[in-house]
């Protein structure tokens, strides 16, 4: 006969759980912060939003305010736009037609800055062809849906291979861009390196009037890969 004692639904329920236990620890632990805290729970909501914020700045999402007229007509002045910080973090590379935000320190001045990707490493970017079109990679692209009405694509004529690992970057506003074409002759060619990209530029978020989606343009769609065989 198996006389071992059988704990009863009584004893059970009466023993302390121990997730319940931590739970009421955790609890406890909270209470006695905010007790501590000026404003009490006000103030340790306001400290974790905070912190939500840094880190969300920090490694997702940043905003970055339109310092210029060199992306117009599509960012205009005072514009801000929300950079995505994890476009290019997990294996993918920026690509052509992409407005990145970089740092060009040492390559175009100590400061931030927002273009356009023209070419990417290998690419073979020319200016221009007999229509006045830039051309990448022997292919004619039509950037008249972006770029500033009345400017051409470049009064400046160029013939460059991109490097592995940079970018070379174009402003909307050709005649109020300071990018690629003007540093030709600059350390670096011009380039921009894709390990100082800071993300890629998806939203614009402010005014709430200009709200929009930045998407990739379809006129880069047909640009064959770098070395590939034309027809």
């Amino acid at each position: 006969m198996d006389t071992e004692a059988q704990p009863t639904e009584r004893d059970r329920s009466s023993s302390p759980e121990p997730e319940a236990a931590e739970d009421r620890s955790r609890f406890a632990f909270l209470a006695r912060v905010t007790d501590w805290l000026p404003g009490g729970w006000i103030t340790l909501t306001l400290f974790a939003c905070l912190a939500f914020l840094l880190v969300l700045n920090a490694f997702v999402a940043q905003p970055f305010q339109i310092p210029s007229g060199s992306m117009e007509q599509g960012l205009r002045i005072g514009d801000r736009v929300l950079v995505n910080k994890l476009a290019y973090r997990f294996g993918a590379d920026p690509r052509r037609g992409d407005v990145v935000v970089f740092d060009g320190t040492g390559y175009f001045g100590d400061a931030d800055y927002i273009k356009r990707v023209v070419g990417v490493g290998g690419d073979h970017v020319v200016c221009c062809d007999k229509e006045g079109r830039i051309e990448v990679n022997g292919r004619s692209v039509d950037e008249t849906a972006f770029l500033y009405p009345g400017d051409t694509p470049s009064t400046v004529p160029f013939d460059v291979e991109v490097p592995d690992g940079r970018l070379f970057v174009l402003g909307d506003h050709r005649s109020d861009s300071s990018d690629s074409r003007d540093h030709l002759g600059s350390p670096g060619g011009g380039m921009i390196p894709v390990r100082d990209v800071i993300g890629r530029a998806d939203w614009i978020v402010w005014p709430h009037t200009h709200w929009t989606r930045l998407t990739r343009p379809a006129a880069y769609a047909r640009v064959p890969a770098a070395g590939a065989v034309h027809g």
